[in-house]
């Protein structure tokens, strides 16, 4: 997307330009670091490494063809494109390149705070033990924090349709790297076929060291997912939950009933990561218009807006925010509380993230209140 949002009468949306929604303090924690790279890295990491099956060759046609391949309606399609990417990222080198230039692109858009999670066994086929994978890629983000001032964790994610025990053996290795940048770790892929139940040596693990969860649930399947990740597999936090809906009953645009699974999702402040435009594009809502962001936000749950995958769907931060404003009318003042949603929900030390809060998110959000008006 590329124009400004605009209500009926041609004017923004609350006086929210594009410039004003870039320069809003924004906080990401769903973003796979396979799915954040710049085509024209890809292509320079694709010749370096001898890499020959990349199906374009010019940056702006290999955007495209991500996009298109990815904007399909269906998640197994969606992930076709991955094993491009991750094909190029098999070197220290290529990992931390890539780590800092997600720092980089981020602090364009004003992101303070990040969370990055990727699956560090697809990137050991080049010789890379598991750690020195987690290094190269911590590496990036120090180097960025050092050099852009955003601040970021790292989550380990293993794989629905993998075995249990290589999802053991990752728990571990996050476990690990505990204190050392990595804050957390999720269970990611598809979800037909393969409950998060499977995996729950690892989630148990991660809880009796005390670390954090985030699982992908209620994406490509029902509210079943998302109730035996947090009831079976002690989520903190739920990946997408875009399936949450269905157990709310909503009539003419009003919320008539909730079930038990949403009040406890709603009660407990269980954070819920949308990813408005990916949801599409992968067939987890039919159109922007049909997803329940707006419900959950205006029922109280603990929102949050992030992007996924920067490169398969073709969008930013500013650009979640920009279709929250164009499709849902959202204020600047809603965006502030998605803002501040994600940054309590951040996998990062409680005092840290209220020093965030206060130094960075709130102060500038006062500004730009005062800068748009009231209406905002």
């Amino acid at each position: 997307m590329s124009t400004p949002p605009h209500g009926a009468d041609g004017a923004p949306h609350h006086g929210l330009t594009d410039d004003v929604l870039r320069r809003a303090p924004k906080v990401l924690l769903h973003e796979h670091l396979d799915g954040c790279l710049r085509p024209a890295t890809i292509l320079e990491l694709a010749r370096a490494a001898g890499y020959d099956e990349l199906p374009e060759q010019d940056p702006l046609r290999l955007g495209r063809w991500f996009f298109e391949g990815a904007d399909q309606g269906s998640l197994p399609q969606y992930l076709e494109g991955f094993q491009h990417t991750i094909a190029v990222l098999q070197t220290a080198s290529s990992l931390t390149r890539v780590a800092y230039e997600l720092c980089e692109d981020l602090s364009a858009e004003n992101c303070v705070y990040f969370e990055v999670r990727f699956a560090p066994h697809f990137h050991t086929t080049g010789g890379l033990g598991l750690d020195a994978v987690m290094e190269a890629v911590l590496e990036g983000l120090r180097r960025g924090q050092e050099d852009f001032g955003v601040e970021s964790g790292l989550i380990v994610c293993a794989m629905r349709n993998q075995s249990a025990e290589l999802s053991l053996r990752l728990a571990e290795l996050a476990v690990s790297w505990f204190g050392r940048g990595c804050c957390g770790f999720d269970l990611a892929g598809e979800e037909a076929g393969h409950p998060p139940k499977h995996h729950n040596d690892a989630f148990q693990l991660i809880k009796r060291r005390n670390g954090s969860l985030t699982i992908h649930a209620g994406e490509s399947f029902g509210k079943e997912s998302i109730w035996q990740a947090l009831q079976i597999c002690g989520a903190h936090r739920i990946g997408h939950g875009t399936h949450l809906i269905d157990d709310i009953a909503v009539y003419d645009g009003q919320v008539i009933k909730v079930g038990s699974l949403a009040a406890y999702v709603l009660d407990h402040r269980i954070p819920i990561e949308c990813c408005l435009q990916s949801n599409v594009h992968t067939g987890a809502v039919s159109s922007l218009e049909d997803h329940p962001f707006p419900y959950f936000l205006r029922e109280g749950y603990r929102v949050t807006l992030n992007t996924d995958n920067r490169l398969m769907s073709h969008t930013t931060m500013t650009d979640e925010f920009r279709v929250a404003v164009e499709t849902f009318g959202c204020t600047l003042a809603d965006l502030e509380r998605v803002t501040v949603n994600a940054m309590n929900a951040a996998f990062f030390p409680y005092a840290e993230r209220h020093r965030i809060i206060d130094e960075r998110i709130e102060p500038a959000y006062r500004a730009l209140h005062a800068e748009v008006g009231g209406g905002a």
